[in-house]
């Protein structure tokens, strides 16, 4: 039994979820598994022919490296087993990441609710202590939305919440609290002589060169968990909530919700923890199990293969490239891939690739080429202006955008920073060579229209930095988190802006918030 909270992990973060959901349903969807070794060993070859999981020689034979994918979809309301069949089907959550749907926001909504007790966390093999009665990451969030707390180290994470946190009781919060600040004063002065004892590994026995090493292994897992929502980032060794998500956060806590009942009852429980977004309950009749025909087979293949497309540049229609490129991925003939990809993905599915776009904007140096490519791409893709990637040809801004509609040009200078503030350098080449200096990296005659940035976030001078650029260049600007893109593209998606509206938004001289949105 597990004295403390556990989340699986046979991947650390949660980017790679649909192709190994997609995978599995080529291979497991309306069969059977349990008992179903040579199902688990072909998953085990599909992951690893995918990338999605090291190759090299197995610890054993027997597919368990298969079930513990299973179960990572499993823990994450993605999957059932059909009790009257035996057989795999997917919750609605599940099928929503199948047709294209933004796996973050599907994600997070399953991060959200993930609970123990659950049916996974009582399952065979794991087994959560069952005085554990908790949604730990809507924990998690409250914590670093309290002004005491303001933000966490895995070590703190580690030692004291996912052993002692044991319920949302408003007791137990406050308890908590104290118990952090505790912590941050004593160090593990603070724990319990026999702590590593009482919380041990899994595996038994405490590794006395690293005795803490598999609660801190468990603290970042969750970390990278919650990472994925998109709700906060890390610097320093800390987590903090994004300023610009600090409201919604809010919002979602001040909702009571229960917990899911009877997670004992696997199918019931994964059912109703697998009720996606756009739904209020699973009502759906799946007593009658869906022939396995060529033609289902092609069809979960082609989807296979377009998930692993979407997560790696933005989709927003079907082209004659596109199911090109998917016939060449499956051998499956023309006709077919592109009557699947019509039907099952009618308008694309960015949202797959805005997952990929929110972690370059932190990443600092390492990616920044990639996060200029990238919006490159979104502006081309989703917005609809004539781009040029002009960075790599030195003092340049990142991207020129064209608009011949509305007669103007733009440009922009992306920061993988999580706290970005334009230093005098940086002023002084927006000023005096980007905007001053447009015909080095332009043969357009248009205007000069903006000028924004796009980072990860901003320090509290940005609004007058950019108020200073305006007042010395006369071209109105902006500074734009990428969570905002994010909003920005999902706003899109549901009604267009025009150049002109971009125009406005990207002109406010000052950061651009939500409400502006």
């Amino acid at each position: 039994m597990l004295n403390y909270w556990w989340v699986t992990r046979p991947k650390r973060k949660l980017n790679s979820v649909p192709e190994v959901l997609a995978a599995f349903a080529d291979l497991s969807l309306n069969q059977e598994w349990d008992g179903q070794r040579d199902s688990h060993l072909a998953y085990e070859d599909a992951l690893e022919n995918a990338g999605l999981k090291r190759k090299g020689e197995r610890r054993d034979h027997t597919g368990g490296g298969a079930r513990t994918y299973k179960a990572w979809l499993m823990s994450l309301g993605l999957i059932f087993n059909q009790e009257s069949t035996g057989m795999i089907k997917l919750t609605l959550a599940g099928e929503a990441i199948m047709n294209g749907e933004s796996p973050v926001a599907i994600l997070t909504n399953q991060i959200l609710k993930y609970q123990f007790p659950s049916a996974f966390s009582v399952g065979r093999g794991v087994q959560v202590a069952s005085r554990f009665r908790i949604r730990p990451f809507r924990f998690l969030l409250r914590l670093l939305d309290d002004s005491r707390i303001g933000s966490l180290s895995e070590d703190e994470i580690a030692k004291i919440i996912v052993t002692e946190a044991e319920n949302e009781s408003d007791r137990c919060y406050e308890y908590i609290v104290k118990r952090v600040l505790q912590y941050r004063e004593e160090g593990d002065k603070c724990l319990e002589d026999d702590f590593l004892l009482k919380y041990q590994s899994s595996k038994g026995g405490i590794n006395l060169e690293h005795p803490y090493s598999h609660l801190q292994d468990l603290a970042n897992k969750l970390v990278n968990w919650l990472e994925y929502t998109q709700f906060v980032n890390r610097d320093l060794g800390r987590v903090f909530l994004l300023d610009a998500r600090r409201e919604e956060v809010r919002s979602i806590l001040s909702v009571q919700t229960s917990m899911i009942d009877r997670p004992e009852q696997q199918e019931y429980f994964q059912r109703k923890f697998g009720v996606d977004v756009k739904h209020r309950k699973d009502n759906r009749d799946l007593i009658k199990s869906m022939t396995i025909t060529p033609k289902v087979i092609a069809r979960q293949k082609v989807m296979q293969a377009y998930i692993t497309e979407s997560l790696n540049r933005p989709i927003t229609k079907i082209s004659n490239e596109l199911v090109d490129h998917i016939v060449d991925a499956t051998g499956i003939d023309g006709k077919t891939v592109e009557e699947v990809l019509i039907e099952t993905y009618p308008r694309g599915s960015i949202g797959s690739f805005m997952t990929k776009y929110f972690e370059m904007a932190f990443k600092g140096r390492d990616e920044a080429t990639e996060f200029e490519k990238a919006t490159v791409e979104l502006f081309r893709d989703v917005f609809g202006y004539q781009t040029k990637h002009v960075g790599p040809m030195g003092l340049t801004p990142d991207v020129l955008l064209v608009s011949p509609e509305c007669s103007y040009q733009a440009i922009i200078d992306n920061k993988a920073y999580s706290n970005y503030s334009i230093n005098n350098d940086h002023r002084n080449r927006m000023v005096h060579n980007y905007l001053t200096n447009i015909s080095r990296y332009s043969d357009r005659e248009y205007p000069m229209a903006f000028f924004t940035y796009i980072a990860g976030g901003f320090g509290t001078a940005i609004d007058k930095q950019i108020e200073s650029i305006y007042e010395e260049s006369g071209v109105r600007g902006s500074a734009v988190s990428v969570t905002n893109i994010i909003k920005m593209v999902e706003k899109h998606q549901e009604s267009a802006y025009t150049h002109q509206d971009l125009r406005n938004l990207f002109g406010v001289n000052r950061q651009i918030l939500m409400r502006d949105l």
